[in-house]
């Protein structure tokens, strides 16, 4: 397996993309909150303290989308031309999936636009509600789709053996 992050010497580095061409990119993330299914019940109803955890989480994560080249040192900065947060509810099974959808017409993929986004939205969630439960839990954060470049398509469930 060869990684493109790092020169001949093995030293971490931005890798080349000037000679690219833009494409249009697109890559889905989730991330699941496991918060149990009172807490749940609460974040949907709107009766924590703290308000719209939601709206505040979808406003986190699509601000860390377009923070993603500060936050990771080797990302590189991108024009965001589309980014989304929805929200699963599974009040039964007291988890908050949160999807985050980039897409772009650049010349390296969107996946950890999207990654970040997902993250930080389950973050957020995570910080809103920590006073009435410290035992929630995030994971697992993964990529969903990607498409564009010359990779191709990637489906999560299609994986190559």
């Amino acid at each position: 397996m060869e990684f493109n992050h790092f020169d001949g010497e093995g030293r971490a580095h931005m890798v080349d993309i000037c000679a690219k061409q833009p494409t249009e990119r697109k890559a889905v993330a989730e991330a699941v909150v496991n918060l149990g299914p009172a807490l749940t019940s609460a974040v949907r109803s709107g009766g924590l303290a703290k308000g719209d955890v939601l709206g505040v989480a979808r406003l986190a994560g699509l601000s860390a989308v377009k923070q993603t080249a500060q936050l990771i040192p080797l990302a590189h900065p991108l024009a965001i031309h589309h980014a989304a947060l929805v929200f699963d509810i599974d009040e039964a099974a007291g988890i908050i999936t949160a999807t985050c959808t980039v897409q772009s017409l650049e010349r390296t993929g969107m996946e950890m636009e999207a990654m970040t986004g997902a993250s930080l939205a389950a973050l957020t969630i995570y910080d809103m509600c920590k006073g009435a439960d410290k035992s929630i839990t995030i994971g697992p954060v993964r990529l969903l789709f990607k498409s564009g470049g010359k990779s191709g398509t990637y489906q999560a469930g299609e994986e190559k053996d």
